[in-house]
């Protein structure tokens, strides 16, 4: 008895060890693992010569007996028939081919799961044979939608991208797509993006970049109308919840394009990018949303800002410009002449600088007149034609010379025609005497 039990015992620990053999190292070689094995070697040998024709009978043995043999199997199966397909030049017979790969990743999940993974193969692989091809593009938008569904932010840089594209040729061949799902889409897929690139080494930020801006313009491309709403209502929370500055470019990018800038979000958003990555253009959008806001005095901090942020010295005069205008409005008269005179320092021809002084002075009659003199009172017209006749302009120059004195006032003051004349008030300044034109 004892002997039969000994015998038994050694029969199992031989079958224990045979299977342990055969699956060793993730490796099930079935019941006919000596042609198994065969199999493989040919197969494999095939695939490293780039033998790929030869390497199909032994795969597909293989794929049929033993189908939960190892992943492998599947990673080179699909290197194998899209190598095939690549050589096919008959259309049906290539796709034939395609389709084959393609149920390789869905039989390697089957045996070997990593869904997530493996769909993000397939899609991948699909879009390189397909992305031209107008009747497959439902197919694709529905297998890239399902990837990013698996993967969200996981998703592959390049696969992000080819998503985007897909919405775009989709849609564009008619796809149906609403502009709401477009944009949901889009947004989700920059969002993906820049969590990957803050993340993302300092050497490699660029290319998240520039990705990020083929997606932005793949979004122009699909020709949707941006509703402020939707922006508000979808984006407007995420920025809410992490002020990432990518959100926020998306945010401010689409509230240009939907020609949303009133609103607060905007200037939210706008705030982000330009604490983060400062440019003229953005500094100036703020200053004047900050005016619109009555809120003079960010205003005026941004358009300083904007000067600073610029080498181009009409942009920096441009700035000044738009300061003064702001102190000119808060009647702060020798505050604006400066800041119009910064502007000139830049650009020395800048009309508009030019016409703002002539402006100051034009209303500086009541507040400069001493009441003594008509003449030394009215002097204040001929230093706001000055300005006028350096800005070119002929009306404010019109304008001021009506209020010029007249010939009987100088006359009757013992004055002449070409004398100086010094101005005090805030405007200290000096003119040469002229009368006004006759009427």
């Amino acid at each position: 008895m004892r002997k039969v039990k000994k015998t038994l015992v050694g029969l199992v620990l031989i079958f224990a060890v045979a299977f342990t053999a055969n699956a060793q190292n993730g490796w099930n070689w079935g019941e006919q693992v000596d042609v198994a094995k065969e199999k493989n070697v040919i197969y494999t040998d095939a695939y490293k010569a780039k033998s790929y024709t030869r390497a199909v009978e032994p795969l597909n043995w293989l794929l049929e007996n033993t189908p939960d043999l190892n992943a492998s199997i599947y990673i080179n199966g699909v290197k194998i028939y899209q190598e095939l397909a690549k050589a096919e030049e008959d259309a049906s017979k290539k796709e034939v081919l395609i389709q084959k790969a393609l149920e390789l990743h869905d039989t390697r999940i089957k045996y070997f799961g990593k869904a997530e993974d493996v769909t993000e193969r397939k899609a991948f692989f699909a879009y390189s044979f397909y992305q031209k091809d107008k009747s497959k593009y439902p197919y694709l938008y529905e297998l890239f939608t399902q990837t990013f569904e698996l993967r969200g932010n996981k998703m592959n840089r390049g696969n992000l991208v080819a998503y985007m594209n897909v919405v775009y040729k989709h849609n564009f061949a008619g796809g149906g797509l609403s502009d709401e799902e477009i944009i949901d889409i889009y947004s989700s897929i920059s969002e993906a993006l820049g969590v990957q690139r803050a993340k993302a080494k300092e050497a490699d930020k660029k290319k998240f970049d520039g990705s990020i801006d083929t997606v932005d313009k793949l979004l122009t491309a699909t020709k949707v109308e941006i509703s402020c709403e939707f922006v508000e209502t979808k984006l407007g929370p995420k920025l809410d919840a992490t002020s990432d500055l990518n959100m926020a470019k998306k945010i401010f990018s689409l509230m240009l394009k939907g020609k949303c800038t009133d609103s607060p979000l905007a200037l939210k958003a706008a705030g982000i990018v330009q604490d983060s990555e400062p440019t003229y253009a953005v500094a100036r959008f703020l200053a004047q949303r900050n005016i619109q806001n009555a809120d003079t005095e960010t205003g005026i901090k941004y358009y300083e800002e904007a000067s600073r942020l610029t080498e181009d010295n009409l942009e920096k005069a441009e700035a000044f410009v738009s300061i003064a205008r702001i102190q000119a409005k808060n009647k702060q008269l020798s505050t604006a002449r400066n800041s119009a005179r910064r502007a000139l320092s830049y650009e020395p021809s800048h009309s508009d600088a030019y016409k703002l002084i002539g402006d100051l002075y034009m209303q500086s009659f009541d507040n400069c007149a001493g009441g003594e003199s008509k003449v030394d009172d009215r002097a204040v017209y001929i230093a706001a034609y000055d300005q006028y006749r350096r800005a070119g302009n002929s009306a404010g120059m019109s304008n001021a010379k009506a209020q010029f004195p007249s010939i009987e006032e100088i006359f009757n003051e013992g004055k002449e025609e070409g004398q100086s004349i010094t101005i005090g008030c805030w405007i200290n300044t000096t003119v040469k005497l002229e009368r006004r034109p006759a009427n």
